[in-house]
């Protein structure tokens, strides 16, 4: 099982309060684990709020006040962008030709200077799972899989992504049970 350029969708029942109402991307999914970011979880700060904080210069106006997300327990000192185009930078995994998620800082200048790439979301932290982690985690009905929509992502409120991706299963997230059950 591959999970990336996946999504991972809460279940009702996560008692974790990092994963409860949570939808994650999976930039990566193989033999050694899993990591991927929230992208719906945005915190009280923006982009020009973490540049400052970095001593980035912020020249783009239209990033400014974008928010910035947790993205997950891991590493929540550090950052991570999840951008479209893909690009190269200096430490980026490349999840597809479309996407990738960097953690260099000659991403966040690009985007104080040129606005590019065009597309982003900073995260601050990163949701991760050992070897065999994710998958105990998906037998005991802990999360939901979709694959995953860049439009949802770069394109819809924060808001309104955990219900756009519900969607894409064709499931209200109103009507599931927090009980779950296997056939």
């Amino acid at each position: 099982m591959n999970l990336t350029h996946h999504f991972l969708i809460a279940m009702p029942a996560m008692a974790d309060p990092n994963f409860a109402r949570s939808l994650i991307y999976l930039a990566e999914h193989n033999d050694d684990g899993a990591l991927g970011i929230i992208v719906n979880r945005p915190i009280d700060m923006t982009l020009k709020g973490l540049f400052d904080r970095v001593e980035v210069p912020m020249e783009t106006p239209r990033f400014a006040d974008l928010p910035v997300y947790f993205g997950g327990p891991v590493q929540t000192d550090r950052g991570f962008v999840l951008h479209r185009p893909a690009g190269e930078w200096q430490s980026s995994l490349k999840v597809n030709e479309q996407i990738a998620l960097t953690s260099s800082k000659d991403v966040l200048h690009a985007i104080g200077s040129d606005g590019k790439p065009e597309e982003v979301i900073i995260t601050l932290g990163y949701s991760g799972w050992s070897a065999g982690q994710l998958e105990d985690e998906l037998a005991q009905n802990a999360w939901l899989t979709v694959q995953a929509d860049p439009e949802i992502i770069f394109r819809e409120a924060p808001e309104d992504r955990l219900a756009a991706a519900m969607h894409l299963l064709g499931v209200d997230f109103a009507n599931l049970s927090e009980v779950a059950g296997h056939a």
